[in-house]
């Protein structure tokens, strides 16, 4: 198979600056402000995006390796996920460190100013590179009578606990 090539289309600046002191996920970071810059090149792409109360980020996880501990490497097939102490198949969690480290977010969008969107509950570290931006529809998007496979283990409470990793968090 080709190799394939990414070019970031902006940059994502948070409040987060440490891999290890950032939310989780998004509704980990219920109200974490953010700010996303997509490069000028591609401003006019963001046309009729205020029309959508949320939005997907898809981003390079640039810093996962901090995580791993580790900069060179293959990442794991398995890890112990932040909600678990047994090792998890890498493609069953959400886990950063992982054979391509992409990450997918779904943000309150606040407003759009130009070629900036002012976000909310952002779980994604400051200076991320952003490579695509895509609106949540319900229609497409919500999908009812899902199972959530060994999550389903774990209290809301826990995972909530466990996953804001900020400070002054609940």
């Amino acid at each position: 198979m080709e190799r394939l090539t990414l070019d970031p289309v902006g940059i994502i600046h948070s409040e987060h600056h440490e891999p290890k002191r950032t939310p989780i996920q998004p509704v980990c970071a219920q109200g974490s402000p953010g700010r996303v810059e997509v490069f000028p090149q591609y401003a006019e792409a963001l046309d009729d995006v205020e029309g959508f109360s949320h939005l997907y980020l898809i981003y390079w996880l640039h810093r996962a390796a901090d995580l791993a501990g580790s900069v060179a490497g293959p990442s794991p097939l398995k890890v112990v996920p932040f909600l678990d102490d047994v090792p998890r198949g890498v493609f069953a969690t959400r886990a950063p460190v992982r054979p391509n480290p992409l990450g997918l977010s779904v943000v309150r969008l606040v407003e759009r100013r130009g070629d900036e969107l002012l976000v909310e509950d952002l779980d994604v570290l400051d200076g991320t590179p952003l490579l695509d931006i895509k609106p949540y529809v319900d229609g497409f998007d919500v999908r009812l009578g899902t199972r959530g496979g060994w999550t389903e283990q774990v209290s809301r409470e826990t995972f909530l606990h466990r996953g804001e990793r900020r400070p002054g968090a609940r």
